[in-house]
């Protein structure tokens, strides 16, 4: 028999309006993966959800299920984040992170790993001074969840161990190669010494070790230009929250 309601425990990815009062959301769950739901009422001032289903709240919720789009009955916020709604800068990287989820997620497949990924991002970002490189590590730590884990050891042409000298990745390829073979696949770029030696640190420690690290400027946008070069070419296509966040680094640098 099929059923009727469940509850889930989840992220609120992305809003929208719909009708003249419901809000439409996208939910990453610990226990279904992605889901849309409807939440009825919503954007009444009046309405016992409306405070529960916020951007980036984490929550439970019991969930009707309908013939078309399930339907949120019940929301009790687990996790507010309420530091993120007080800081542009802070919000715009919560953006972007919900954005690569929902990219990158299925519908309605488990991704407990990814959604317990989101919950700690959305920690970090409230506590971090180093939003940047908590971007890089989400993008590093989303990409081996999902199966896109770069090779970064050994050139992934040769199988050979790779010289601490200028190498070449490839999105083509998923991985690294050494220099005579980076004609081999058009879309290689330049790795430096230091940026492979960052990259490997964001794929094998944890968070504690990552903010701990002293990275120069140049090491930072060398990492960042990599990792959104990979992320690019898998969705085939640019975030709209990437694009924002550059405007605010932009106009935080003519400050």
């Amino acid at each position: 028999m099929r059923e009727r309601q469940y509850r889930v425990t989840a992220i609120v990815l992305k809003r929208s309006d719909v009708g003249e009062a419901d809000r439409l959301l996208t939910l990453l769950t610990l226990q279904r993966g992605k889901l849309r739901a409807v939440a009825k009422g919503a954007r009444k001032p009046s309405a016992r959800k409306t405070g529960h289903v916020e951007l980036f709240n984490c929550v439970e919720l019991q969930v009707a299920v309908a013939r078309e789009i399930d339907i949120v009955t019940q929301a009790q916020t687990l996790e507010p984040f309420l530091r993120l709604r007080d800081d542009l800068d802070r919000l715009s990287y919560a953006y972007y992170f919900a954005e690569l989820a929902d990219r990158f997620i299925e519908e309605e497949i488990e991704q407990s790993q990814v959604y317990e990924l989101m919950l700690d991002a959305l920690h970090w970002l409230e506590r971090t001074t180093h939003l940047s490189r908590t971007a890089r590590y989400f993008e590093m730590q989303l990409l081996d969840a999902l199966g896109y884990r770069p090779q970064l050891h050994i050139c992934i042409h040769s199988k050979e161990e790779l010289l601490p000298e200028e190498n070449f990745f490839s999105p083509e390829a998923g991985g690294m190669l050494k220099p005579q073979y980076r004609d081999n696949f058009r879309d290689s770029i330049s790795v430096p010494v230091n940026a492979l030696k960052v990259l490997r640190y964001l794929q094998m420690r944890n968070y504690s070790d990552i903010e701990q690290l002293n990275l120069s400027p140049q090491v930072e946008s060398e990492v960042e230009a990599i990792l959104h070069y990979y992320v690019t070419h898998l969705l085939e296509r640019n975030l709209k929250s990437v694009d924002f966040l550059n405007t605010l680094k932009h106009s935080a640098n003519r400050l």
